[in-house]
């Protein structure tokens, strides 16, 4: 699956509810910008050792935890974007009545 920011992410496992859990990414770009950040030690003995367990590197980890934390916040805004729609225009009495015959829920 590639995203916006030009990453390719290959799902590892995909649970029974359909969500892909467990992503490796790999960056189709040429070149990376290497930064330098400050992180708490208790974090960063969490990070290596998370990396570890997963087979891959310090930089990878980190840079899949951003892309998450980044789609996270996009379903956030979304939501919120959805909300003030509603709040704005809510749904009228009965709007949706014609729809109730449709709705299948599965056997109980």
């Amino acid at each position: 699956m590639r995203n916006v920011s030009g990453w390719v992410s290959t799902p590892l496992h995909a649970g029974a509810c359909g969500i892909e859990c467990g992503y490796i990414s790999t960056s189709i770009h040429t070149s990376m910008k290497t930064i330098q950040m400050t992180i708490d030690e208790q974090l960063l003995k969490l990070v290596d050792k998370l990396s570890r367990d997963r087979h891959t590197t310090r930089s990878a980890f980190i840079r899949d935890a951003l892309q998450a934390e980044i789609r996270r916040e996009r379903i956030r805004e979304g939501e919120m974007r959805h909300a003030q729609g509603y709040a704005r225009k809510p749904v009228a009495p009965n709007e949706f009545d014609l729809w109730f015959g449709e709705q299948d829920w599965g056997a109980p």
